[in-house]
């Protein structure tokens, strides 16, 4: 099978939404609109198989502080644990680490598939408030349920 990992096209828009809001209706990752996706489609990674997108993440700047987010992580079940997910946060960390940014984090209801990987729980507190500004469309909000976790790139060997 072939099996690549590459930036998203805008060409893809429709497979990332379809996708990202398949899990968003199980409330397991935040919804995003089609217009999102378009316009922040240079943040997104895919993972390709037989020309089928089968699962992205996105990488997104937070302004200030060398500080970058990974986002939106969904993989279609059928082939999630075949370190599919591991492959995208490694390539979004990598990125990240090549044009300076120093720490990525994420917001995730799976802190322990993040620690895997060398990230370590903190404090939401402790992050900008500025990252907060998805936090409205959130089903859970104001009672956010996801944990913050963070990787400090320097230690990121790839």
């Amino acid at each position: 099978m072939t099996q690549r990992i590459r930036k998203a096209k805008i060409s893809d828009a429709k497979e990332i939404y379809s996708l990202i809001n398949s899990w968003s209706k199980e409330g397991k990752v935040l919804e995003r609109s089609l217009n999102y996706i378009y316009e922040n489609i240079r943040d997104f990674w895919v993972y390709e198989a037989r020309n089928e997108i089968i699962g992205s993440c996105a990488l997104h700047v937070v302004g200030w502080q060398d500080l970058g987010e990974i986002k939106s992580l969904v993989i279609l079940k059928k082939f999630q644990d075949k370190g599919i997910g591991t492959k995208l946060v490694t390539r979004c960390a990598t990125e990240a680490k090549s044009i300076g940014i120093k720490n990525v984090f994420a917001l995730t209801f799976v802190p322990q598939f993040f620690k895997k990987l060398g990230f370590r729980e903190i404090d939401r507190k402790n992050l900008p408030h500025k990252i907060w500004s998805d936090c409205v469309n959130c089903i859970y909000f104001p009672d956010c349920q996801e944990k913050a976790v963070i990787l400090h790139l320097k230690s990121l060997h790839r």
